[in-house]
């Protein structure tokens, strides 16, 4: 009896901790090897979890606007780097670096360590 009580819990605690790692998903779509800089407008810029975004107007070389989706970090984690919901609003103008996704959709992973105002400007509103 106390073995197969104790084979009960052991498969009960390996579901309950299989549905939190099924959860999130691999960051494995992002080309981090190559990555590449952005210049453009933020259309949106979404503060929700678990997953920041960023929805970025940017030119492309004959001229159209291309909209990158943009994922970033948890809200959570760009608190701790002195960020907010309001650090960027529709209309700013930025320069990143990102790691564009593998498929070479307009789409990428973006840090706020490799993100700035155009004119140079950190992305943190002091407290």
């Amino acid at each position: 009896m106390r073995q197969r009580l104790s084979v009960i819990l052991i498969s009960g605690t390996l579901i309950a901790m299989g549905g939190a790692a099924m959860a999130h998903h691999s960051f494995a779509m992002f080309d981090n090897e190559n990555q590449i800089e952005l210049e453009g407008v933020v259309r949106e810029f979404k503060y929700t979890s678990p997953h920041t975004f960023i929805l970025l107007e940017a030119k492309s070389q004959d001229g159209s606007i291309t909209v990158w989706n943009l994922e970033g970090v948890t809200p959570s984690a760009l608190a701790r780097e002195g960020w907010s919901s309001q650090s960027l609003k529709a209309g700013d103008k930025l320069k990143m670096t990102i790691a564009p996704l593998r498929s070479g959709a307009p789409g990428g992973a973006w840090t706020p360590q490799g993100t700035r105002f155009r004119d140079g400007k950190e992305v943190v509103i002091s407290p």
